[in-house]
Order: C-alpha cells, then structure tokens, then sequence
C-alpha cells in the first residue's frame, strides 16, 4: 500500500523497532490467540480483535473505527482469511493515521518565519517533561538552531535544578529564578534574554499542577500573556507531555489538559518500557492533536519527532 514508505535512517529506525518491541510482543501475542482456529474474518473474530484492540490502549473510540473500517473489508470480500488480518489491520490503522495531515515530519525542524519560535512545554510532573525539553533541546541544537531554556516551573526547585542539568548537558543558555518566583516573570525574563541573543527557538517549562485546574488555567493564562508582550504571537506550539505508559490515564491527563489550556502538539514518552505503545494511535485519532514526539528510549538520541508512516510500519513488522 503506497501509504507506507522509507523515511528513517536505518539507525533511527532500529532504535523506533526496539521501542515499539514490548507493545508489539503484547499485541501479537494476543491478535494469534484471538484468531487461533480460525480461517476466516468472522464475527468471533471480530469481538475479539476488539478487546485486543481496547486492551492495547488504543482506546474504546478509535477501536470502534478500525473494527467498522475492517467490517467494511469484510462485507466487501466474504472469504477474508485471518492470515490476512494483520496486513488488513496495518493498512487501517495507516488509513486512520493518515486522516490528520500531522505525523509526516522526519526531522527536528520549526518554522522559518518565526524567531523566536515560542514552545510552551506542559504536563503532570514525572512523564518526562524536563527531560523531553532537555532531549528537544539537544535535537534542535543538533541541527542548527540556537536554542534558550526558560524554567517556569518555580513550583518545586528540583525541577529548576534539572532542567540546569539539562542545559549544562547540551550546551545552551538558561534563564531561571528562584523556587517560588513569579513562572510568567520567568517567562518574560527568557524571551527578552532570546530576542537579546537572536535565538532560534526558546522552550518554556511550566508547573503540572492539575489538582487544581483552575488555578493551572489562570497561571498558564497569565504565562501566555505576559510572554505577548515580548513576542506578540507567542506561544507558537503548547506541547502537552504525556507517559505511554500510563496508557488510559495519557488520555485523561490529555482531556483535562486541553481543558485547561489550547494544547497544539503532543509528546507521548516512555515507550520503550511499555506495552501500551498503542496508546500513540488512540490519542492521536481521539484529540486530532498531533502527536510530534515520541520517546522510544532513555538515551539522548531516544526522543524521536513521530512519523506515522514509521510508526505503523514498526508496529506491523
């Protein structure tokens, strides 16, 4: 199916297959026992792809959609053979993924016509997200571009501290206050430092309170605002972090997120230690957000910008 196509460097590709190895050890395992003594595509079959389906993570909606898509197959060719699920599956799942016209980068790339560009990094604390921010940093720099770190997470000084790290680790500027300061004075702080330097790209971390939504919103709210009267158009990209293997609670902390604030791209982390790997499918159909960044593994050339055609391509393999 010309859905599929080579994009990857045969390196980057092995890394993704080997991040993918646990979801696609579990799903397999469990698609060859729901098909076992069967020839054909029938209704048992079908019942129970959809518990494969749901008990992957791929979620109750997006699971509906691709059993409706391979009913269809099946209605169209009587005689479909089990042997074929897999193939007819891949090319579903592809077909959904490729409805959003997000998931085609395959490079670590902003826009040319914003300097500096604006990303607003987001999520509960511990899925990543200092770390996502230190390896994005690192990809960016990689590529030529002049990144500034901003951390406005002043609620717990230690992720001050590690996004320090981090900043020390790849090499690139930081602006950064006490624990307890102002997160949008710290905000304001970096992008006039990166207007200052002629930055590239300036990545803001933020607090990931969400016990209490409203005062997330409000303080997120008040971030944006302050950060406008810098760069008038700022935030460009609000990348909401999410652990894969959380699996439904990524969903959750997606709907309550893009309730608090206008989330524009997402990260899912973590996949390299998880079975829920289909998790990267449900959200990204159920939200229609991109998903930009996926975490195949912990080393710093593990954080991956999400490119559907490798993604299914590695599930399937």
């Amino acid at each position: 199916m010309s859905f599929f196509k080579k994009l990857f460097s045969t390196e980057k590709k092995e890394t993704l297959d080997k991040g993918l190895e646990k979801t696609k050890t579990t799903f397999f395992s469990k698609l060859s026992k729901a098909v076992a003594g069967k020839s054909k595509v029938d209704d048992d079959v079908l019942d129970n792809l959809e518990e494969v389906l749901v008990a992957s993570d791929v979620g109750v909606n997006t699971t509906l959609k691709i059993i409706e898509r391979i009913e269809k197959r099946v209605s169209e060719d009587k005689y479909l053979g089990t042997e074929e699920l897999n193939q007819i599956l891949r090319d579903e799942i592809g077909g959904l993924l490729s409805e959003t016209n997000t998931g085609e980068a395959t490079e670590f790339d902003i826009p040319k016509d914003k300097k500096p560009y604006v990303l607003m990094v987001v999520g509960v604390n511990g899925v990543g997200k200092t770390t996502t921010i230190g390896k994005l940093a690192y990809q960016f720099k990689k590529a030529g571009y002049k990144v500034v770190l901003g951390a406005a997470d002043t609620f717990r000084a230690a992720a001050i501290d590690q996004l320090q790290v981090w900043a020390d680790r790849v090499g690139v500027p930081i602006v950064k206050q006490n624990m307890g300061s102002d997160p949008a004075s710290v905000a304001f702080d970096t992008l006039q430092s990166a207007v200052a330097q002629n930055a590239d790209i300036v990545i803001i971390d933020t607090a990931g309170r969400l016990h209490n939504k409203i005062n997330l919103m409000n303080e997120l709210t008040k971030v944006k605002r302050v950060m406008q009267k810098v760069v008038a158009d700022a935030p460009h990209d609000v990348l909401l972090v999410l652990d894969g293997s959380t699996g439904q609670n990524a969903f959750e902390q997606a709907k309550q997120f893009t309730a608090a604030t206008e989330v524009t791209s997402l990260a899912v982390t973590k996949l390299d230690g998880t079975a829920k790997g289909g998790v990267v499918i449900g959200i990204s159909d159920q939200f229609q957000i991109p998903v930009k960044y996926i975490g195949v593994g912990e080393g710093i050339e593990d954080l991956q910008v999400f490119n559907k055609y490798e993604f299914v391509d590695s599930f399937f393999k």
